[in-house]
């Protein structure tokens, strides 16, 4: 059986960080207004990930 993985919003930014969590099951954003503007409007808390090394 095949599943196939959908990228999230990752998937367009040119940081290799951000790129490697473009399959990652949670619909990651990064910094924007379409972010923040997203949060507002369905009344969601914003979670930060400043990443790790």
């Amino acid at each position: 059986m095949f599943s196939t993985v959908k990228a999230n919003n990752l998937i367009n930014e040119k940081s290799p960080y951000l790129l490697q969590h473009a399959y990652n099951p949670i619909n990651w954003y990064a910094w924007s207004d379409e972010a923040f503007d997203k949060a507002k409007k369905e009344d969601k808390p914003i979670f930060l990930s400043i990443g790790y090394s």
